[in-house]
Protein backbone atom coordinates (compact mmCIF):
# COMPACT_ATOMS: atom_id res chain seq x y z
CA UNK A 1 0.00 0.00 0.00
CA UNK A 2 1.48 3.65 -0.63
CA UNK A 3 0.53 4.76 2.01
CA UNK A 4 2.76 2.73 4.49
CA UNK A 5 6.21 4.04 5.55
CA UNK A 6 8.98 3.10 6.89
CA UNK A 7 8.57 4.71 10.74
CA UNK A 8 8.16 0.86 12.17
CA UNK A 9 10.78 -2.09 11.20
CA UNK A 10 11.38 -3.40 7.84
CA UNK A 11 10.04 -7.06 9.24
CA UNK A 12 7.15 -5.43 10.14
CA UNK A 13 5.88 -3.54 8.15
CA UNK A 14 6.64 -5.43 5.02
CA UNK A 15 4.20 -8.41 6.29
CA UNK A 16 1.47 -6.14 6.57
CA UNK A 17 1.78 -4.42 3.18
CA UNK A 18 1.70 -7.92 0.97
CA UNK A 19 -1.12 -8.54 3.51
CA UNK A 20 -3.28 -5.46 2.73
CA UNK A 21 -2.06 -5.95 -1.20
CA UNK A 22 -3.73 -9.82 -0.75
CA UNK A 23 -6.88 -8.70 0.23
CA UNK A 24 -7.13 -5.70 -2.48
CA UNK A 25 -5.50 -8.25 -5.07
CA UNK A 26 -6.92 -11.84 -4.26
CA UNK A 27 -9.80 -11.52 -2.02
CA UNK A 28 -11.34 -8.29 -4.25
CA UNK A 29 -12.08 -6.76 -0.98
CA UNK A 30 -13.41 -3.10 -1.25
CA UNK A 31 -11.56 0.15 -0.67
CA UNK A 32 -13.62 0.71 3.04
CA UNK A 33 -12.39 -2.96 3.76
CA UNK A 34 -8.55 -2.97 3.55
CA UNK A 35 -8.22 1.01 5.06
CA UNK A 36 -10.69 -1.15 7.85
CA UNK A 37 -7.78 -3.85 8.20
CA UNK A 38 -5.00 -0.88 7.76
CA UNK A 39 -6.17 0.77 10.43
CA UNK A 40 -6.42 -2.12 13.12
CA UNK A 41 -2.94 -3.19 11.93
CA UNK A 42 -1.80 -0.02 12.82
CA UNK A 43 -2.72 -0.02 16.03
CA UNK A 44 -1.57 -3.63 16.74
CA UNK A 45 2.00 -2.26 15.07
CA UNK A 46 1.65 0.55 17.68
CA UNK A 47 1.86 -1.72 20.66
CA UNK A 48 4.28 -4.18 19.30
CA UNK A 49 6.95 -1.91 18.32
CA UNK A 50 6.75 1.12 20.53
CA UNK A 51 8.81 4.15 19.79
CA UNK A 52 10.23 6.88 21.63
CA UNK A 53 10.72 9.20 18.94
CA UNK A 54 6.95 10.17 17.90
CA UNK A 55 8.78 11.10 14.60
CA UNK A 56 9.71 8.18 13.09
CA UNK A 57 6.36 6.59 14.23
CA UNK A 58 4.42 9.01 12.50
CA UNK A 59 2.67 7.84 9.30
CA UNK A 60 3.32 3.87 10.10
CA UNK A 61 0.12 2.70 8.46
CA UNK A 62 -2.08 5.30 7.25
CA UNK A 63 -0.72 8.59 7.55
CA UNK A 64 -1.60 9.79 11.24
CA UNK A 65 0.55 10.31 14.12
CA UNK A 66 0.55 6.71 16.06
CA UNK A 67 1.40 7.50 19.50
CA UNK A 68 3.02 9.70 22.57
CA UNK A 69 5.92 8.93 24.86
CA UNK A 70 3.56 7.61 27.85
CA UNK A 71 1.21 5.68 25.30
CA UNK A 72 4.38 3.22 24.60
CA UNK A 73 5.43 3.26 27.86
CA UNK A 74 1.68 2.07 28.80
CA UNK A 75 2.25 -0.42 26.08
CA UNK A 76 5.39 -2.00 27.66
CA UNK A 77 3.55 -2.10 31.21
CA UNK A 78 0.72 -3.82 29.97
CA UNK A 79 2.36 -6.33 28.23
CA UNK A 80 4.16 -7.08 31.40
CA UNK A 81 1.38 -6.80 33.89
CA UNK A 82 -0.90 -8.79 31.57
CA UNK A 83 1.66 -11.85 31.21
CA UNK A 84 1.60 -11.93 35.02
CA UNK A 85 -1.76 -11.99 34.87
CA UNK A 86 -3.19 -13.54 31.87
CA UNK A 87 -1.86 -17.02 31.47
CA UNK A 88 -4.97 -18.50 30.55
CA UNK A 89 -7.79 -16.40 31.44
CA UNK A 90 -9.72 -15.60 29.04
CA UNK A 91 -12.57 -17.95 29.74
CA UNK A 92 -15.38 -14.97 29.99
CA UNK A 93 -14.49 -12.39 27.15
CA UNK A 94 -15.70 -8.94 28.82
CA UNK A 95 -14.95 -10.53 31.94
CA UNK A 96 -11.24 -11.23 31.42
CA UNK A 97 -11.23 -7.58 29.92
CA UNK A 98 -12.69 -6.08 33.27
CA UNK A 99 -9.84 -7.64 35.26
CA UNK A 100 -7.56 -5.35 34.29
CA UNK A 101 -9.27 -2.11 35.66
CA UNK A 102 -7.76 -2.62 39.05
CA UNK A 103 -4.28 -3.13 37.71
CA UNK A 104 -1.08 -1.14 39.25
CA UNK A 105 1.55 -1.10 36.04
CA UNK A 106 5.03 -1.97 36.30
CA UNK A 107 7.88 0.30 35.07
CA UNK A 108 9.65 -2.19 34.14
CA UNK A 109 10.19 -1.82 30.34
CA UNK A 110 10.56 -4.53 27.60
CA UNK A 111 12.23 -4.84 24.59
CA UNK A 112 10.23 -3.53 21.27
CA UNK A 113 9.30 -6.68 18.86
CA UNK A 114 10.71 -6.58 15.40
CA UNK A 115 9.62 -9.97 13.67
CA UNK A 116 5.85 -11.57 13.74
CA UNK A 117 7.57 -14.71 14.98
CA UNK A 118 8.53 -13.51 18.16
CA UNK A 119 4.81 -12.72 18.86
CA UNK A 120 3.00 -15.05 21.73
CA UNK A 121 -0.28 -15.51 23.17
CA UNK A 122 0.87 -13.17 26.31
CA UNK A 123 1.31 -10.53 23.06
CA UNK A 124 -1.97 -10.72 21.98
CA UNK A 125 -3.88 -11.12 25.52
CA UNK A 126 -1.63 -8.01 26.55
CA UNK A 127 -2.67 -6.19 23.15
CA UNK A 128 -6.23 -6.63 23.91
CA UNK A 129 -5.84 -5.22 27.70
CA UNK A 130 -3.73 -2.11 25.66
CA UNK A 131 -6.87 -1.49 23.79
CA UNK A 132 -9.06 -1.51 26.75
CA UNK A 133 -6.96 0.79 28.95
CA UNK A 134 -4.69 2.73 27.13
CA UNK A 135 -7.23 3.91 24.01
CA UNK A 136 -10.54 3.07 26.02
CA UNK A 137 -11.80 1.16 23.50
CA UNK A 138 -15.28 -1.07 23.75
CA UNK A 139 -15.47 -4.82 23.91
CA UNK A 140 -17.10 -4.52 20.18
CA UNK A 141 -13.85 -2.45 18.96
CA UNK A 142 -12.03 -4.79 20.37
CA UNK A 143 -13.23 -7.78 19.30
CA UNK A 144 -12.91 -6.02 15.29
CA UNK A 145 -9.19 -5.51 16.19
CA UNK A 146 -8.65 -8.35 17.24
CA UNK A 147 -10.29 -10.28 14.40
CA UNK A 148 -8.39 -8.10 11.81
CA UNK A 149 -5.32 -9.61 14.16
CA UNK A 150 -5.86 -13.13 13.69
CA UNK A 151 -6.87 -13.10 10.30
CA UNK A 152 -3.51 -11.33 9.51
CA UNK A 153 -1.26 -13.83 11.34
CA UNK A 154 -3.15 -16.69 9.83
CA UNK A 155 -2.10 -15.18 6.52
CA UNK A 156 1.33 -14.91 7.68
CA UNK A 157 1.28 -18.99 8.79
CA UNK A 158 -0.11 -19.17 5.30
CA UNK A 159 3.04 -17.84 3.74
CA UNK A 160 5.58 -19.35 5.68
CA UNK A 161 6.24 -16.27 7.25
CA UNK A 162 5.57 -17.72 10.72
CA UNK A 163 5.62 -21.23 12.08
CA UNK A 164 3.31 -20.46 14.86
CA UNK A 165 -0.11 -18.67 15.02
CA UNK A 166 -0.39 -16.82 18.63
CA UNK A 167 -3.85 -15.82 18.46
CA UNK A 168 -5.40 -19.39 17.09
CA UNK A 169 -6.66 -19.97 20.88
CA UNK A 170 -8.00 -16.66 20.83
CA UNK A 171 -11.39 -16.51 21.42
CA UNK A 172 -13.64 -13.95 20.23
CA UNK A 173 -16.85 -13.18 22.02
CA UNK A 174 -20.02 -14.78 21.38
CA UNK A 175 -22.63 -12.18 21.10
CA UNK A 176 -26.21 -13.36 20.14
CA UNK A 177 -27.38 -12.64 17.00
CA UNK A 178 -29.46 -9.45 17.44
CA UNK A 179 -32.53 -9.75 14.55
CA UNK A 180 -32.27 -7.10 12.23
CA UNK A 181 -34.77 -4.04 12.44
CA UNK A 182 -37.71 -4.40 9.82
CA UNK A 183 -40.71 -1.99 8.88
CA UNK A 184 -43.65 -3.29 8.45
CA UNK A 185 -45.52 -3.19 4.77
CA UNK A 186 -47.28 -0.26 5.73
CA UNK A 187 -44.51 1.85 6.92
CA UNK A 188 -42.74 1.00 3.59
CA UNK A 189 -45.57 2.33 1.79
CA UNK A 190 -45.86 5.67 4.01
CA UNK A 191 -41.94 5.96 3.31
CA UNK A 192 -42.28 5.90 -0.37
CA UNK A 193 -44.94 8.70 -0.28
CA UNK A 194 -43.40 11.09 1.86
CA UNK A 195 -41.14 12.07 -1.04
CA UNK A 196 -41.72 15.39 -2.50
CA UNK A 197 -41.78 14.56 -6.43
CA UNK A 198 -41.99 18.12 -7.39
CA UNK A 199 -38.12 18.73 -7.08
CA UNK A 200 -35.14 17.07 -8.84
CA UNK A 201 -33.73 15.79 -5.46
CA UNK A 202 -37.12 14.72 -4.45
CA UNK A 203 -37.50 12.78 -7.59
CA UNK A 204 -34.26 11.25 -7.04
CA UNK A 205 -34.92 10.47 -3.27
CA UNK A 206 -37.93 8.83 -4.65
CA UNK A 207 -36.61 6.66 -6.80
CA UNK A 208 -33.76 5.78 -4.22
CA UNK A 209 -35.90 4.91 -1.55
CA UNK A 210 -37.74 2.77 -3.79
CA UNK A 211 -34.44 0.64 -5.26
CA UNK A 212 -33.47 0.73 -2.02
CA UNK A 213 -36.40 -1.36 -0.53
CA UNK A 214 -37.63 -2.97 -3.98
CA UNK A 215 -34.55 -4.29 -4.82
CA UNK A 216 -32.57 -4.71 -1.97
CA UNK A 217 -29.59 -2.89 -2.37
CA UNK A 218 -26.56 -2.28 -0.47
CA UNK A 219 -26.12 1.93 0.10
CA UNK A 220 -22.87 1.30 -1.64
CA UNK A 221 -24.06 -0.55 -4.39
CA UNK A 222 -26.62 2.10 -4.85
CA UNK A 223 -24.25 4.88 -5.06
CA UNK A 224 -22.46 2.65 -7.47
CA UNK A 225 -25.02 2.52 -9.51
CA UNK A 226 -24.25 3.60 -13.58
CA UNK A 227 -27.13 4.23 -16.24
CA UNK A 228 -25.38 1.40 -18.64
CA UNK A 229 -26.12 -0.88 -15.85
CA UNK A 230 -29.87 -0.10 -15.84
CA UNK A 231 -31.81 -2.22 -18.42
CA UNK A 232 -35.00 -0.82 -18.58
CA UNK A 233 -36.39 -3.58 -21.30
CA UNK A 234 -35.10 -7.01 -19.02
CA UNK A 235 -36.46 -5.22 -15.87
CA UNK A 236 -32.25 -5.71 -13.99
CA UNK A 237 -29.88 -3.76 -12.50
CA UNK A 238 -26.26 -5.01 -13.12
CA UNK A 239 -24.92 -4.00 -9.82
CA UNK A 240 -21.37 -4.70 -8.40
CA UNK A 241 -21.67 -6.06 -4.57
CA UNK A 242 -18.92 -6.87 -2.16
CA UNK A 243 -15.63 -8.28 -3.57
CA UNK A 244 -16.55 -6.08 -6.72
CA UNK A 245 -18.60 -9.35 -7.87
CA UNK A 246 -21.45 -8.59 -10.45
CA UNK A 247 -24.46 -9.58 -10.15
CA UNK A 248 -28.21 -9.03 -12.00
CA UNK A 249 -31.01 -7.68 -9.64
CA UNK A 250 -34.65 -7.71 -11.04
CA UNK A 251 -35.83 -4.20 -11.31
CA UNK A 252 -40.03 -4.51 -11.78
CA UNK A 253 -43.08 -2.22 -10.61
CA UNK A 254 -42.76 0.85 -8.23
CA UNK A 255 -39.08 0.79 -8.31
CA UNK A 256 -38.76 0.67 -11.84
CA UNK A 257 -41.84 3.46 -12.30
CA UNK A 258 -39.60 5.67 -10.05
CA UNK A 259 -36.32 5.30 -11.59
CA UNK A 260 -37.61 5.90 -15.17
CA UNK A 261 -39.20 9.11 -13.99
CA UNK A 262 -36.12 10.13 -12.47
CA UNK A 263 -33.73 9.75 -15.24
CA UNK A 264 -36.45 11.19 -17.52
CA UNK A 265 -37.35 14.42 -15.19
CA UNK A 266 -34.95 15.10 -12.44
CA UNK A 267 -31.45 14.04 -12.83
CA UNK A 268 -31.04 16.21 -16.46
CA UNK A 269 -31.19 19.16 -13.81
CA UNK A 270 -28.65 18.17 -11.51
CA UNK A 271 -26.29 16.84 -14.26
CA UNK A 272 -23.06 19.27 -14.89
CA UNK A 273 -20.94 19.38 -17.58
CA UNK A 274 -17.82 20.39 -15.20
CA UNK A 275 -18.42 16.67 -14.09
CA UNK A 276 -20.17 14.51 -16.34
CA UNK A 277 -20.75 10.94 -14.55
CA UNK A 278 -22.29 7.66 -15.60
CA UNK A 279 -23.76 7.43 -12.08
CA UNK A 280 -27.52 7.36 -11.67
CA UNK A 281 -27.58 8.84 -8.52
CA UNK A 282 -26.24 12.50 -8.58
CA UNK A 283 -26.10 15.47 -5.98
CA UNK A 284 -26.46 19.57 -6.25
CA UNK A 285 -23.21 19.90 -7.86
CA UNK A 286 -23.48 17.04 -10.47
CA UNK A 287 -21.31 14.77 -9.04
CA UNK A 288 -21.82 11.07 -7.77
CA UNK A 289 -23.66 10.74 -4.52
CA UNK A 290 -21.94 9.87 -1.22
CA UNK A 291 -22.98 6.86 1.28
CA UNK A 292 -23.65 9.86 3.86
CA UNK A 293 -26.10 11.57 1.96
CA UNK A 294 -27.99 8.11 1.38
CA UNK A 295 -28.13 7.98 4.99
CA UNK A 296 -29.12 11.19 5.65
CA UNK A 297 -31.97 10.99 3.21
CA UNK A 298 -32.84 7.73 4.37
CA UNK A 299 -32.90 9.34 8.05
CA UNK A 300 -34.83 11.96 7.16
CA UNK A 301 -37.21 9.95 5.18
CA UNK A 302 -37.90 8.24 8.30
CA UNK A 303 -38.42 10.99 10.45
CA UNK A 304 -41.30 12.29 8.31
CA UNK A 305 -43.14 9.35 9.11
CA UNK A 306 -42.20 9.04 12.46
CA UNK A 307 -39.37 6.47 12.35
CA UNK A 308 -35.96 7.80 14.19
CA UNK A 309 -32.72 6.93 13.06
CA UNK A 310 -33.66 4.90 10.06
CA UNK A 311 -30.90 3.36 8.16
CA UNK A 312 -30.83 2.27 4.58
CA UNK A 313 -29.69 -1.22 5.41
CA UNK A 314 -33.45 -1.69 7.18
CA UNK A 315 -34.91 -1.38 3.61
CA UNK A 316 -32.70 -3.94 2.63
CA UNK A 317 -33.64 -6.44 5.42
CA UNK A 318 -37.63 -5.16 5.24
CA UNK A 319 -37.06 -6.02 0.95
CA UNK A 320 -36.08 -9.92 2.43
CA UNK A 321 -38.27 -10.14 4.82
CA UNK A 322 -41.67 -9.42 2.86
CA UNK A 323 -40.44 -11.73 0.43
CA UNK A 324 -39.90 -14.68 2.51
CA UNK A 325 -43.37 -13.79 3.74
CA UNK A 326 -44.47 -13.38 -0.14
CA UNK A 327 -43.57 -17.39 -0.06
CA UNK A 328 -40.01 -16.58 -1.74
CA UNK A 329 -37.24 -19.66 -1.83
CA UNK A 330 -34.33 -18.79 0.58
CA UNK A 331 -32.01 -19.23 -2.51
CA UNK A 332 -33.63 -17.13 -4.58
CA UNK A 333 -33.27 -14.45 -1.84
CA UNK A 334 -29.67 -15.35 -1.24
CA UNK A 335 -29.03 -14.78 -4.91
CA UNK A 336 -30.94 -11.21 -4.94
CA UNK A 337 -29.23 -9.91 -2.22
CA UNK A 338 -25.80 -11.42 -2.96
CA UNK A 339 -24.93 -13.67 0.43
CA UNK A 340 -21.83 -15.84 -0.13
CA UNK A 341 -23.44 -18.08 1.98
CA UNK A 342 -26.88 -19.20 2.48
CA UNK A 343 -26.90 -18.95 6.83
CA UNK A 344 -26.40 -14.91 6.18
CA UNK A 345 -30.15 -15.32 4.50
CA UNK A 346 -31.42 -17.24 7.33
CA UNK A 347 -31.35 -14.90 9.70
CA UNK A 348 -34.72 -13.94 8.12
CA UNK A 349 -36.46 -17.34 8.67
CA UNK A 350 -36.21 -15.76 12.29
CA UNK A 351 -37.84 -13.06 11.61
CA UNK A 352 -40.72 -14.12 9.89
CA UNK A 353 -41.86 -17.24 12.46
CA UNK A 354 -44.79 -15.30 13.59
CA UNK A 355 -45.59 -15.31 10.43
CA UNK A 356 -45.14 -19.02 9.19
CA UNK A 357 -46.65 -20.01 12.77
CA UNK A 358 -49.96 -17.92 12.06
CA UNK A 359 -50.17 -19.46 8.54
CA UNK A 360 -49.90 -22.82 9.91
CA UNK A 361 -52.71 -22.50 12.03
CA UNK A 362 -54.63 -20.88 9.06
CA UNK A 363 -53.86 -23.35 6.94
CA UNK A 364 -53.37 -27.01 8.47
CA UNK A 365 -56.02 -29.46 9.23
CA UNK A 366 -55.19 -30.67 12.34
CA UNK A 367 -53.99 -27.57 13.83
CA UNK A 368 -56.35 -26.58 16.30
CA UNK A 369 -57.41 -30.68 17.35
CA UNK A 370 -57.22 -31.35 20.53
Amino acid sequence: MSSLSASAPAPLLDPVRDFLSYLSVERGCSRATIEAYQHDLRLYLEFLSPNKDDQQHDNALSGDAIRSDSSASDARKMRKDSRRMHTDTRNIHIDARKMHTDVCYDDAPHARITLFSEVTRDDIVAFEAWLLHTRNYAPTSIDRVLSAVKSFHKFLVGEGECSDNPTSTIQLAKRPKRLPDVLSVEQCNALMDQANQTTPTGLRDRAMLEVLYGCGLRESELVGLDIDRVNFAGGSLLVIGKGSKERMVPFSGAALSAMRRYLDEGRPHLVSQRALTKAVFLNTRGRRLTRQTVFNVVRQAGQNIGIKNLHPHTLRHSCATHMLEGGADLRVIQEMLGHSDISTTQIYTHIQQSHVRAEYLHSHPRAHLK
